[in-house]
């Protein structure tokens, strides 16, 4: 067992080591986000086998109490504490430093796993409504009113590759991630459906096919008519720029579009992720079956679907509250 690797050549090991199993550039930001915060409790860069148990305590105690995030990239949200989950995930990041070092042989156990993490409660779920979807759809199309003329709003340049995106969102369930990562040779107009590639290690670590519909397929054409005769098989489906100097469309750039788009028409927490939800709650209120959900939203755990099937359930219950025959005509 080595005594001299430092703290950070333990992260910095680790990351090597994740890269090389094929994870995802995300989990792997999500790594180095963890370590950051840890170099901040620990500006001494100790030896990784002198970390005590304690020690990561007031590290967790620290996280919660004393530590301000202050969120940087395109859309900045201004200071804040982290959430019970954000604790929670890096609770999960250094058990997984902690494990590997035990298997590396740098350490006798994994002391993270003897510290509880701080429970979180369920996320709350916020479909859109189909109103706020329509106005959605709309912001994507046309600007703001103008402050000098109430009655006049004009077209805007993005939104045909803006309202292919949402309505993409809406129809397959995509997460963010995976809509960014879709190339024109994933998509099949003939089947209407795209193959996707979700969380996991490498390109082809989860792939699975989405299905559209004939509305969000003739978007996603038009959306394509500009690059259409220079496009080749590996390009991105979505993307941001001038059309002779066009970029990848980012999670960053995606969440910042929604975001917009939203505030222009007033839907509030617009995000991307929210369409997932949509997706999936409709989908279970129109009567598709959990085990099928759970193949297209990629889940690897039934529990995470059946979250939206509790939720849809308790909609019907609503439903069946506000629709019943015997209540209504008070028979």
């Amino acid at each position: 067992m080595s005594k001299k690797l430092t703290l950070s050549q333990a992260c910095e090991g680790m990351v090597r080591y994740k890269q090389a199993t094929g994870k995802s550039e995300n989990t792997i930001s999500e790594y180095r986000n963890t370590f950051k915060k840890l170099a901040l409790f620990f500006p001494k860069n100790p030896l990784f086998v002198s970390i005590t148990r304690a020690q990561l305590i007031d590290f967790f105690a620290w996280l919660q109490n004393d530590y301000i995030s202050n969120p940087a990239g395109v859309a900045p949200r201004g200071k804040r504490r982290l959430g019970a989950k954000t604790i929670r995930n890096i609770h999960t990041n250094l058990s997984a430093l902690w494990h590997w070092g035990v298997d590396e042989g740098f350490v006798k156990s994994n002391i993270v796993r003897k510290i509880d993490p701080p429970p979180t409660s369920p996320p709350v779920i916020q479909p859109y409504t189909k109103d706020e979807i329509e106005q959605i759809l709309k912001g994507c199309l046309k600007t703001r009113a103008w402050s000098t003329r109430p009655n006049t709003v004009t077209s805007r340049a993005t939104g045909v590759r803006d309202k292919a995106i949402i309505m993409t969102l809406l129809d397959t369930g995509v997460r963010a991630s995976e809509l960014c990562g879709i190339c024109y040779e994933d998509i099949n107009m003939s089947s209407n459906s795209i193959k996707v590639s979700g969380k996991g290690p490498g390109r082809d670590g989860k792939e699975r096919l989405v299905y559209f519909g004939r509305r969000t397929g003739q978007a996603i054409w038009k959306s394509l008519l500009p690059r259409i005769d220079q496009i080749r098989p590996n390009d991105p489906l979505f993307v941001v720029g001038a059309d002779e100097d066009w970029r990848p469309l980012t999670r960053q750039h995606l969440r910042l579009l929604v975001s917009r788009i939203g505030k222009r028409v007033g839907v509030n927490k617009a995000h991307p992720h929210r369409f997932r939800h949509t997706f999936a709650i409709n989908y279970l209120r129109n009567d598709g079956d959990v085990f099928t959900l759970q193949k297209l939203l990629g889940h690897s755990n039934l529990s995470t679907t059946l979250h939206y099937a509790r939720i849809a359930q308790v909609d019907t219950a609503n439903g069946h509250r506000k629709a019943s025959p015997v209540d209504n005509w008070r028979l």
